[in-house]
């Protein structure tokens, strides 16, 4: 019998290690070294410590696996690590080609083959203490949680996990840019190396543990919420509401639901069972779906009367369209209408005869038999379109198009190494024999009887990503085409835009979101060579803005989500915002219910003190707030960031009184500005308050003004004098405020 040896030290930490190349070994600035402990806390190893005599930081060389989160966490650069990441590599999975192109639907990218292939990936997780994938995930999925899951062997629970964060598993890995978002947020990715296949791992759980449809509550809430489309946005709502027993209906412009991943994503990289899973169990479950109902943006406000919520979850699907001369010929289309086309064709069974009547090509000698032509500029083709674009959606219209037998040509004007087209998509492209000419524009498109018969096409030149390129006209070439199609992206429905306004909203960052997010590291380097080297970072803390803004009402109980809310969003962001906004609706919802009115409740108290009296009443108002609370948090408008805004219920805003006894007296400028720079805060209850020298005169109505341009009313009001702050019975009246202000909300609660 042979006995198995005890597995120590490294190889016990971390499965995934394995000794290659130089070794990793510490360095240890001490003269720089504050003794934080950030790097000891973060260290996935535990190769680093406290000398606690020096009380400086202390390394372990042999047990640094070379992932250098201490070296991106650390704030006074004390740590430098040289050596090699100590990782096994990573399991390559080599995609499906198809044997035969014309009509084929397989799905090409693969996934893992089997349990060994996936326990050996899941193996190389470091199982970060601060993930920054979960921070680079839009949907913030617990990804070390799921893949130590696969590693214990146990799928229902690793399924499990991934079902707390998202209801579109099963489509999100097969359809998301996990380079942009989860792996370019790896540690082992900022560290230059190659990232764990976090999406292909999360495909292999839903291959093999199907994904479970929303747990309906027994308990039937008194809440009807009505939702406006059906793309992914409105499915994570729908299904977050449903769970918590309220009543959702839908409404959806088309014939079918599903949006863009069901017209807009070809088969074989969604396979359409997988596509109309999600509505299949909604409706199951009991969503009222409404299909063939078009809600036009101007009857939105109008819903509110018949729901106690509405969510307006417009996909962007307004094609944009070329200006170029010649765009009104016949043979000029959009993206949305050739993939529509291009499915429904594919669903049927394939007919090019079918396809091509249906663009409106037709040609007598045509030969729905003919071979697939791979030389895209034979004449045996028997029809080139030149699409605009070499985005994702190009890329989805050229290779639908070569399943046709078509000849297809993507063009975009920029230098293809600043293109945000995903490399991997553009050489699978390339490889199913679509031409893809960066830096070209076009210029004109030539007819012939008023049908397309060619294009004028232009070369461009870029000497920065930032930089616009520049059109040579001097450089032009004729190609003969016969369909151009314009896939150059969408834009949100003018009628909305005009309708609500601002819409679509930027995603600013702060300096207080930077802080926030820069501890973790995520922000310190860009991703790895192996995922495009995007500054992932810098995404992440975008996207986690317009969360937050997903999160907060555009008006009381109208709320915007997705592409309506900051433009064309990616499947996994939308189903974020979707999410998020069902859980704000049930906490609004739960906190009008609950019989003490202080229960559940997030109370901000912020202030603007220059002396420190107003810091001190705003201390005051605090410790007199009701236990039952839910979270009490007071600080400086300084500190403030926008997680404080959006997870508030009641915001508490204090200023002291700027001004001379004859000249215009005010709040603060600071307070003034802080206050015009905030969000919408539609749905939030505001109190405010003030210490003065002098007669405060009119500065509650000044802050009140902009309040109301931020769809909000205040709710109370107090205001001390400077000298009597620190009285004993400015205490008394403070809790007064408190109790008055409490029941005001109450009273508010209560209405909505």
């Amino acid at each position: 019998m042979t006995i198995a040896p005890e597995v120590t030290g490294i190889e016990a930490l971390f499965p995934g290690f394995k000794r290659q190349g130089a070794h990793p070994v510490i360095t240890i600035v001490a003269d720089r070294c504050a003794g934080c402990q950030e790097c000891v806390i973060r260290c996935p190893v535990a190769a680093l410590s406290m000398d606690t005599k020096r009380w400086i930081a202390a390394g372990d060389s042999d047990l640094c696996v070379g992932c250098r989160q201490c070296v991106r966490t650390c704030p006074f650069s004390a740590i430098y690590i040289e050596g090699d990441p100590q990782v096994s590599e990573r399991c390559l999975l080599v995609d499906k080609e198809p044997e035969e192109l014309l009509y084929n639907v397989d799905e090409l990218r693969q996934g893992f083959r089997n349990f060994e292939e996936a326990y050996k990936e899941a193996a190389r997780c470091l199982t970060c203490p601060d993930p920054t994938c979960v921070r680079g995930c839009p949907t913030h999925n617990d990804i070390p949680g799921f893949i130590a899951a696969i590693r214990e062997s146990d799928l229902e629970k690793a399924a499990s996990i991934i079902s707390r964060t998202s209801s579109m598993p099963d489509i999100c890995s097969r359809v998301c840019n996990q380079a942009a978002q989860c792996e370019g947020a790896c540690s082992w990715s900022l560290a230059q190396g190659i990232p764990v296949a976090i999406g292909k791992l999360e495909r292999y759980v839903t291959d093999h543990v199907q994904v479970a449809p929303p747990l309906v509550s027994s308990e039937k809430k008194d809440l009807k919420v009505a939702i406006v489309g059906s793309g992914p946005g409105a499915i994570a709502a729908a299904w977050e509401l449903l769970q918590e027993g309220a009543q959702v209906d839908v409404f959806e412009k088309d014939d079918r639901p599903g949006g863009l991943i069901v017209w807009g994503i070809p088969d074989f990289t969604l396979p359409a069972e997988i596509a109309a899973r999600p509505w299949h169990q909604l409706v199951e479950a009991g969503v009222n779906l409404f299909c063939n109902h078009k809600v036009e943006p101007s009857e939105a406000e109008s819903l509110l009367g018949k729901y106690d919520h509405v969510i307006l979850a417009y996909g962007a699907s307004i094609p944009i369209k070329t200006s170029a001369p010649g765009n009104t010929y016949q043979g000029v289309t959009d993206a949305t209408t050739f993939l529509q086309k291009a499915q429904a064709n594919l669903a049927a069974g394939g007919s090019r005869k079918d396809f091509f009547s249906a663009l409106g090509l037709s040609r007598p000698s045509l030969d729905d038999n003919e071979d697939v032509s791979e030389d895209i500029a034979s004449e045996k083709n028997s029809y080139h379109i030149l699409v605009l674009g070499a985005g994702n959606t190009a890329m989805d219209v050229a290779r639908s198009a070569r399943r046709f037998g078509l000849g297809a040509t993507c063009i975009d004007w920029v230098d293809e190494k600043f293109a945000v087209a995903r490399p991997d998509e553009v050489a699978e492209a390339r490889n199913e024999g679509v031409e893809i000419l960066f830096s070209t524009t076009l210029n004109e498109i030539l007819a012939e009887n008023g049908k397309v018969s060619g294009a004028m096409l232009a070369g461009t030149h870029q000497e920065a990503a930032d930089k616009l390129p520049k059109i040579l006209t001097g450089r032009l070439n004729k190609i003969p085409v016969d369909l151009v199609v314009m896939a150059m992206g969408y834009r949100i429905d003018p009628g909305f835009s005009s309708e609500f306004v601002p819409m679509p909203k930027t995603r600013a960052i702060s300096w207080q979101d930077n802080m926030r997010w820069a501890a973790s590291g995520i922000l310190a380097t860009k991703s790895s060579p192996v995922t495009y080297s995007m500054e992932v970072g810098n995404l992440s803390l975008r996207r986690e803005d317009a969360l937050l803004q997903a999160g907060t009402a555009y008006k009381d109980r109208l709320w915007v989500i997705g592409d309506a809310l900051i433009g064309p969003a990616t499947v996994v962001e939308a189903m974020a915002h979707g999410k998020k906004c069902a859980g704000s609706i049930i906490h609004s919802y739960e906190s009008a219910q609950n019989k003490d009115p202080f229960e559940g409740l997030n109370v901000l108290v912020c202030y603007d003190s220059m002396g420190g009296t107003t810091k001190h009443i705003a201390e005051v108002i605090t410790e007199s707030l009701p236990t039952s609370v839910s979270t009490k948090t007071v600080k400086s408008i300084n500190d403030v960031n926008k997680f404080d805004i959006s997870s508030a219920d009641l915001i508490v805003c204090g200023t002291w009184i700027e001004g001379l006894v004859l000249a215009k007296v005010g709040p603060s400028k600071n307070m003034m500005t802080w206050i015009k720079n905030l969000p919408n805060l539609s749905g939030k209850r505001v109190s405010l308050f003030c210490s003065y020298g002098f007669d405060p005169k009119s500065s509650f109505e000044k802050m009140e003004k902009i309040f109301l341009q931020k769809n909000v009313k205040v709710i109370d009001r107090f205001a001390v004098k400077a000298n009597e702050a620190h009285k004993e019975e400015t205490k008394k009246a403070v809790a007064a405020f408190v109790t008055d202000m409490f029941a005001k909300q109450k009273i508010k609660a209560v209405k909505r």
